[in-house]
């Protein structure tokens, strides 16, 4: 099998296969992947990004001035606090930022980094921008500060753009759910796609994740990508029905055109094109958020919502329990207006008609 770019492979003498990074260069890195992961799977792909980034980092440290930005930022690329306590794709998206910042400012004295300096990167950012670099430059101010480099926090007085109230993603409908599945019908990897997210309730990185290797005894066993939270929940029986059309050998449920896994931007991207296919306006987290409504529907409370969907905080799970009450509210009201309860009875003063005359 043909590896990544720079990525070589060996058995070592405890007849493990190990791979690493190496690019002329630069410093050979080792790919931190557990035993059995296959080359090409999102999980080594983010071993991957990891290992070219500690690479780069590292010819970087050996062109750098002790005590400027840049310096501090490849000492943070390095430390525990962004390789083991951030995800994969939380690293990814915060070096991104901060590589921009470095752009800019990495030259200075880290020591001299000082509230109004900071408070002019942020202006002129939208409000969700600035949200997002506040989170990638905490990481990086707390890491100085914990190694000296900085004395006080100068984040601390920076003031953010309030954002607009968003709803975020569209939480599909029942309508839509079954349009879309009447347009991609049993058997197709369109409606797995729509059965595994649905039906497991799990976010895009973690469905291209999924396979057979994470199923034993009807049970769906994994760890949040993002969270690295677990989650152990059983295979719900539409979601059976369409792995029933899986191939025997094959891995992972959802594969692309080629028979590899999908990376989550591939399959979000993929998955876009299938809903505007069948004509719903949802992608794929909307989907997440309808299993947790439908979930709380049939009277799922907030500890069972958060142990199936993998979340950490009981918020997240009473957002949904909220909505279920909402909609159940609703429709009791509704049940009562059809049923007449409320109208005048046999002998009694039709009140409703008196209120009318006397508004």
């Amino acid at each position: 099998m043909k590896l990544p770019k720079y990525v070589h492979g060996y058995t070592n003498r405890h007849g493990k296969i190990v791979f690493y990074y190496r690019r002329p260069g630069q410093k050979k890195v080792r790919l931190n992947i557990a035993a059995g992961v296959l080359p090409w799977s999102p999980t080594f792909m983010d071993a991957y990004e990891q290992a070219q980034g500690q690479a780069q980092s590292a010819l970087r440290a050996s062109r750098t001035v002790p005590g400027t930005v840049n310096a501090a930022l490849v000492a943070y690329y390095q430390s525990a606090a962004f390789t083991k306590e951030l995800a994969g794709s939380t690293q990814k998206n915060r070096r991104a930022i901060l590589e921009r910042f470095r752009k800019e400012h990495g030259a200075k004295r880290v020591a001299m980094m000082h509230t109004q300096a900071l408070q002019n990167v942020f202006n002129g950012k939208g409000a969700i921008v600035q949200r997002n670099w506040m989170k990638a430059l905490r990481g990086f101010v707390e890491h100085c500060i914990a190694g000296g480099m900085m004395t006080t926090n100068p984040l601390a007085g920076v003031k953010l753009t309030k954002k607009k109230a968003s709803k975020g993603f569209h939480t599909w409908t029942e309508d839509e759910i079954t349009k879309y599945r009447e347009r991609h019908p049993s058997g197709t990897k369109a409606r797995l796609a729509l059965e595994l997210i649905l039906q497991t309730g799990h976010a895009r990185s973690d469905a291209v994740r999924m396979g057979r290797q994470h199923v034993k005894a009807g049970t769906l066993s994994m760890r949040r990508q993002k969270t690295g939270v677990q989650f152990d929940i059983p295979l719900l029986p539409d979601l059976l029905t369409e792995l029933a059309h899986q191939k025997a050998d094959q891995l992972f449920y959802l594969t692309t055109d080629y028979g590899k896994p999908f990376t989550a931007a591939g399959f979000g991207n993929w998955f876009a094109d299938r809903c505007n296919e069948a004509g719903v306006p949802g992608r794929a987290h909307g989907l997440r958020k309808a299993s947790a409504v439908r979930h709380a529907l049939n009277g799922a409370t907030a500890p069972e919502l958060m142990a199936w969907h993998g979340w950490k905080t009981i918020g997240e799970a009473q957002r949904y329990i909220e909505e279920a009450n909402r909609i159940k509210l609703a429709a009791s009201a509704g049940a009562k207006m059809r049923t007449g309860i409320g109208s005048p009875q046999p002998g009694e003063p039709d009140r409703t008609a008196n209120a009318v005359e006397n508004t």
